[in-house]
């Protein structure tokens, strides 16, 4: 039987990936909250001596027929229940010492404990993980925020050219952004679920009646094991442990896509001022043998845009959470959970390769900012010279003289520079200030030092500095290159020697 391995999900097809969270991973979950749980009650005195170990033998998952279980999951509508008859199996088998080891396998707890718990272990060992890489790209955007903190390039605004800036602080923002989500994920508690058959703890209680120990206690015990939260009472009807990793899982895969996206427009041929790390068999197309298609840009994209429906069928699941136990909703939630996890993954896999092997070309982003020229200081010009028109006295102001103040003159000019062909305005802006605005007001080497786009840049180094400030456990060293998973190739190295700025 075929399981998923990704094919229609390039962007979270990788053995890392679905060692993470592929149906054997979950399978081994399952298994480590039974093994913990048998350790809880052996410790307590409320399971016999010696079958914690056996239970832990017995909770080896390549002992077990994942895809046999999922077929008979559908018998109780979750996989917790055939795969407690095969453990109980396994352990008669292995309790050759006949030490009871089957009466620690479960006792008290219920499928919606195990399963919700496996799945926040799961998202733990994933998270982790996640984390790392998070980190990897985010030191390579500080790195790149630093570097090119002078490097003019255009900003641009609903599509168009509106104000000189840097590419420093562009990749600061990008580091921003991802930095902020990751933090976020960071704080998200990952809760061990323990409760009962309707969330009561009846059977615990009954269980622990004649030991030193509550049921309160045992799951505290098991978190611990586990390393997942303790909480003060059962969460299985309330999801928020869900929905909140599910929102920060999303707000990992919005800045990712984010950044993807601007590099996706950014190496167009005819904008060129960024492209992809090169790697032997990426980027091609089965037509077009000159192509080099931005693969990594284009799968981190297809998450992004993939993410956000499935956090909003969790917060579905979770506002239709009906009884005790829900009938359907909680079912509901694994395959998005589970997929929000692979995206988030394999999307940050992707852009951590792009951001440390990140070609930049600064000449192009200063040709693109030259195409507008002295045009795209308008702003600045306005802001300083229209004041001093203000204060000329009558007579000397030829804007005065048609009834418009130095701010109206000035948009004239702007407005007048427009109605000719672009490869035009600049040269036709510059000379129209200056017949505009009398030399008295605005000297030549006033006027060159206003239409210089680094004179107009605001407070970008500052506004860089003070974001990577703000974040410094996420603009630290990426440790060792990175590699991927599937062949094996260092991220940080560039097999056909391209330069990368």
């Amino acid at each position: 039987m075929d399981g998923d391995i990704g094919l229609l999900s390039p962007v979270s097809a990788s053995p890392a990936v679905a060692a993470l969270t592929g149906d054997r991973a979950v399978l081994a979950a399952i298994l480590s909250v039974e093994a913990g749980w048998a350790s809880v009650l052996e410790k307590a005195g409320l399971a016999p001596a010696g079958s914690a170990a056996v239970v832990a033998s017995a909770a080896e998952a390549d002992r077990y027929d994942v895809a046999g279980i999922a077929v008979r999951a559908q018998g109780g509508a979750n996989p917790v229940i055939p795969l407690l008859a095969d453990l109980r199996n396994e352990v008669k088998a292995l309790d050759t010492e006949h030490v009871g080891a089957v009466r620690a396998v479960h006792t008290s707890l219920t499928s919606q404990d195990v399963l919700d718990s496996a799945l926040m272990l799961l998202a733990r060992d994933a998270v982790s993980v996640l984390l790392t890489d998070l980190r990897g790209i985010t030191t390579a955007l500080a790195g790149l925020a630093e570097q090119h903190a002078d490097t003019l390039c255009v900003g641009r605004s609903l599509t168009q050219h509106s104000l000189p800036f840097t590419f420093g602080l562009k990749a600061a923002q990008w580091f921003h952004g991802l930095a902020a989500a990751a933090r976020r994920l960071e704080a998200v508690e990952l809760p061990l679920q323990t409760g009962g058959a309707a969330g009561t703890l009846a059977a615990g209680t009954v269980l622990t009646r004649d030991s030193v120990e509550t049921p309160f206690d045992l799951s505290g015990n098991l978190a611990a094991h586990l390393g997942l939260a303790a909480t003060p009472g059962p969460w299985h009807t309330n999801r928020l442990a869900v929905t909140s990793l599910g929102d920060a899982l999303t707000g990992v895969t919005d800045a990712l896509g984010k950044i993807a996206s601007d590099v996706l427009f950014l190496s167009r041929p005819e904008v060129a001022e960024l492209a992809e790390p090169r790697a032997a068999g990426r980027g091609v197309s089965s037509a077009m043998p000159q192509k080099q298609n931005p693969v990594l840009s284009v799968l981190v994209r297809s998450a992004a845009l993939q993410a956000p429906y499935l956090a909003a069928q969790l917060h579905l699941a979770a506002a239709n959470f009906n009884d005790e136990r829900p009938d359907g909703a909680w079912h509901s939630e694994w395959p998005a959970f589970r997929q929000l996890l692979r995206l988030a993954l394999g999307s940050a896999g992707h852009l951590r390769e792009l951001a440390e092997g990140l070609q930049i070309f600064p000449d192009a982003m200063r040709r693109n900012l030259d195409l507008s020229g002295p045009l795209l200081l308008s702003e600045g010009v306005s802001a300083a010279v229209a004041p001093l028109l203000d204060a000329l006295p009558a007579g000397e102001d030829a804007g005065a003289a048609a009834g418009r103040n130095g701010k109206q003159l000035l948009q004239s000019v702007v407005d007048r520079t427009l109605e000719v062909p672009a490869a035009e305005q600049a040269g036709t802006y510059r000379r129209l200030v200056r017949e505009a605005v009398p030399a008295s007001v605005l000297p030549d080497d006033r006027l060159e030092e206003l239409l210089d786009p680094a004179s107009y840049l605001g407070q970008a180094a500052e506004i860089a500095r003070r974001i990577l400030a703000a974040f410094p456990d996420f603009a630290g060293s990426s440790g060792p290159p990175r590699t991927d998973p599937i062949q094996d190739i260092p991220t940080r190295t560039d097999p056909n020697g391209v330069s990368r700025g």
